[in-house]
């Protein structure tokens, strides 16, 4: 992202307190950032308080993250990224098994269990945009009725029709590459409707399931399903379409020529865009915050950490948040300040919206905020192809199977959604690190023979992803607890997490339906879950190792009234008039869709009471 300059107001602890703008925003991923872009081209003032770094603002700034990736022998999601002891990340690397009664207290994340996740998400200029795998799915309408379709889960106090025109906002934000006639219908109708890019192509190794499995037909309680690995729409630049807004084509953010490759440039299949994309290719919120800056009525108060929210007690409006601001991420000393607006968003994610709530003992009449903690359950299942197929062509995931995302067997089981992977065995077994050290330590292979043998087997790997779905459960959940602090002295979040048998049965699914798959291939099922592993639970016998998705919703879920939900439908607070609550926290389920285009959508819905009520 690169700002004009005078565009980032560089703005002063003092002089933040001194004023009072139209809009407070806690946090600059991508519902902030669209939040305060929003405001401002509507002429509202606002203020953006960032508990990262804001040093990223630059192409100097975003080639420090990448240069950090190459250098780390660590490439997990929070590579690029200095450690902060001020603003801390959750990394995969903390989770560990949980013993029962032995909460594990040794990372930012305290776990009680009984499941332990290696769920992750980025507190730096842009949120967890800056780390995110960018397929961009639209919810199913089947999903905002959960209980009235299915007899689980709940229903949404609005409709898939109600989002649909800003799913379409959403979508041109981000600047979604995908071909809309690719998408499987189970009730989702384009109606003429193209993506701003043109679809990124399959991978190799996409085609080569694709011309093993598709047409495969299979039951799923008593419902037949026929298979098609299609092509997921994609947060990417790729070919603007000409035939976007009527045939008024599309612009991207960036350049879209190959050989501009500085910032914004068309996707060249980089594999390690998880953690980072190397040419700004792949949408990350900060390409929206540029915009909002540009208008001269958002200022940034990076390395701030929101500490208190603080209420009238006679009317329960908000009046001013206390935040505080360091200058070493090293060190614990920091000045305060209070942050003063007209409304208040917190805008981070479900676990520090409810985090920082909790702690301020804001009044909350359901007692929901910090309940329905949910995300996507992933079961990786892997093998190995009987011919070379690309594996490490592409970016992390172009393609999968979704025919399975909905359909009636949902009042029995989870739906979910299967991800092929072009970066073969990492996620699930450390490849290749793993593929040499055990190709020199029990095979004895060395030298020509080792690079062959090397080459070989990586570029057969096949892994996939079963995206599961989770339901809203009031036991999962996000705490606070005094005994638990960061450096600043500020509360942690406690995480208290299970998966619930009606997932779980989608997750014994997946894995016979995986199985099915790797012998239509003529792959070999080099599948093993560890029962020692952090993530590992049994289900009728079997066991399963577990993963998070990074994907979560719920904890300050909307609803119709104040008794059944923390925000009505427009995000707003039912008991605090001035409060909006936006980010995936406020969804009531999340189906198999990852919660970005969706969050998206609704920070574009929820910013229009926003202005009502402004002015």
């Amino acid at each position: 992202m690169i700002f004009p300059p005078g565009a980032m107001h560089r703005m002063t602890v003092e002089a933040v307190s001194e004023k009072t703008y139209d809009a407070v925003i806690v946090g600059s991923g991508i519902s902030g950032s669209i939040i305060a872009k929003e405001l401002a081209a509507a002429g509202k003032h606002v203020l953006i308080l960032e508990a990262g770094p804001g040093g990223d603002r630059t192409l100097s700034g975003y080639e420090d993250y990448l240069n950090r990736y190459y250098a780390t022998a660590a490439k997990d999601n929070q590579s690029p990224y200095p450690l902060n002891a001020n603003a801390s990340m959750p990394r995969s690397t903390d989770a560990r098994k949980i013993t029962p009664g032995q909460p594990n207290t040794s990372a930012y994340l305290v776990q009680n269990g009984p499941l332990s996740t290696d769920t992750t998400y980025t507190r730096v200029l842009g949120g967890t945009t800056m780390h995110w795998e960018a397929k961009i799915l639209r919810m199913l309408p089947e999903d905002f009725e959960m209980r009235t379709r299915f007899g689980h889960g709940e229903d949404w106090p609005l409709g898939y029709q109600d989002l649909e025109k800003y799913y379409e906002m959403a979508e041109r934000e981000m600047g979604v590459s995908g071909d809309a006639v690719d998408q499987p219908k189970l009730g989702v109708k384009f109606n003429g409707y193209v993506f701003p890019m043109q679809g990124l192509p399959l991978s190799y190794l996409d085609r080569m399931v694709a011309n093993g499995i598709d047409g495969t037909k299979v039951k799923v309680d008593g419902e037949v399903v026929e298979l098609k690995v299609r092509a997921f729409p994609q947060g990417r630049n790729g070919i603007p379409n000409a035939a976007y807004d009527g045939g008024k084509g599309y612009v991207p953010i960036g350049a879209v020529s190959t050989s501009q490759v500085e910032v914004g440039g068309r996707c060249q299949g980089n594999n390690n865009c998880v953690p980072i994309c190397p040419i700004q290719a792949k949408y990350h919120a900060g390409k929206t915050l540029a915009k909002a800056l540009q208008t001269g009525r958002v200022d940034i108060l990076a390395q701030s950490v929101a500490s208190k929210v603080c209420y009238d007690r006679d009317n329960g409006r908000i009046t001013h948040i206390e935040f505080k601001t360091y200058h070493d991420p090293s060190s614990p000393q920091h000045v305060k300040g209070t942050a003063r607006g007209h409304i208040f968003v917190l805008g981070a994610n479900a676990i520090e919206n409810p985090r920082l709530l909790l702690a301020s003992a804001v009044p909350n009449t359901s007692g929901l905020i910090g309940r329905n903690l949910m995300d996507h359950a992933y079961l990786l299942s892997w093998a190995l192809m009987p011919v070379v197929c690309g594996t490490m062509r592409g970016t992390n995931c172009t393609g999968g199977i979704t025919d399975l995302r909905g359909g009636s067997f949902r009042n029995k089981q989870a739906a979910f959604s299967v991800d092929i992977h072009n970066d073969g065995w990492g996620w699930a077994a450390g490849s290749p690190a793993s593929d040499l050290l055990e190709m020199v330590d029990s095979r004895y292979k060395f030298g020509a023979e080792l690079r062959h043998d090397l080459a070989d087997r990586i570029t057969r790997q096949l892994q996939f992803a079963f995206m599961v779905e989770v339901l809203p459960n009031p036991s999962n959940r996000v705490g606070v607890d005094p005994a638990y602090t960061d450096q600043l002295g500020n509360m942690r979040p406690v995480i208290s997490f299970s998966v619930p048998d009606y997932t779980m049965r989608g997750v014994a699914y997946a894995r016979q339906f995986a199985r099915l798959m790797f012998q239509r291939l003529g792959a070999a099922d080099h599948t093993a879950y560890d029962p020692s592993d952090y993530g590992y639970q049994t289900y009728e016998g079997e066991g399963y190792a577990i993963r998070g998705g990074n994907h979560l919703g719920g904890t300050h879920v909307m609803g119709t009234n104040k008794s059944n939900s923390v925000v009505n439908p427009d995000l707003r607070s039912w008991d605090h008039e001035n409060l909006f609550l936006v980010g995936g926290g406020s969804m009531p389920t999340i189906g198999t869709a990852n919660v970005t285009n969706t969050l998206a959508a609704l920070c574009f819905k929820s910013v229009k009471a926003m202005l009502k009520q402004l002015s």
